[in-house]
């Protein structure tokens, strides 16, 4: 699992079957306080995330264990928008 930072949206018209009526989002990923670093990807949102958003990501084969990314061509996805991250006690990041 990788924290990342949603900071744009992807536009397909023509895409794999399986990926129809989902939404594609560009993400960096992202330290425990937000911020970004590295290459953007893209991955399969399965919950509605939104530019802006910390959310978690799951890659590869685990990509592909959602109900709504199974069988399909995924490297990528959001599982899990984030609302809080706390370390060491101490809250490093809150959503708003």
């Amino acid at each position: 699992m990788q924290i990342a930072k949603v900071i744009g949206t992807t536009v397909a018209t023509i895409k794999h079957e399986k990926l129809e009526g989902r939404k594609l989002l560009i993400l960096r990923p992202s330290d425990e306080t937000g911020e970004v670093y590295g290459k953007p990807f893209v991955a399969v949102d399965t919950l509605d995330a939104g530019v802006g958003d910390l959310v978690l990501t799951a890659h590869g084969s685990s990509g592909r264990m959602t109900e709504i990314t199974a069988g399909a061509p995924v490297d990528a996805v959001i599982m899990a928008v984030i609302d809080r991250l706390d370390v060491q006690g101490k809250a490093t990041f809150r959503k708003g």
